[in-house]
């Protein structure tokens, strides 16, 4: 299953985005209203939010035009990559990709939720 986020251009530096994401504590300011729990790692961070079981990101990969969160559990293989690119000074487009391997089962019942998350990701990134 793939899902894409609108682009959208985030008011700071490539440079200044991607140090930001490569701190696990950074995350929770992106996240939804409806979060009900966080928590950073040394490597990445777990959150739960209203209705939704516990997920765990591990900061996979930083590079300079992308970021890598992989799911931390065995069960879920999923990954959720942003890419960054220059869109002039202090300024950086993003786009949000959602890659996630499911059953259709599981698919028919995640498929919103997580087009809302990756939307709700990108509205608090707009607003940085």
């Amino acid at each position: 299953m793939n899902l894409e986020g609108r682009k959208i251009t985030v008011n700071k530096s490539r440079e200044d985005l991607v140090a930001m994401l490569k701190k696990p504590e950074d995350y929770r300011h992106l996240m939804p209203e409806s979060l009900q729990n966080f928590e950073a790692r040394e490597d990445g961070f777990k959150f739960s939010l209203k209705g939704m079981p516990e997920i765990a990101l591990k900061i996979e990969n930083v590079t300079d035009n992308e970021v890598v969160l992989k799911s931390a559990s065995s069960s879920l293989d999923f990954s959720l990559t942003g890419n960054l690119n220059d869109a002039g000074e202090n300024k950086t487009e993003v786009q949000l990709l959602f890659h996630g391997e499911f059953n259709p089962f599981i698919k028919m019942m995640v498929e919103k939720p997580l087009q809302n998350f990756i939307n709700a990701l990108t509205d608090n990134l707009e607003k940085l």
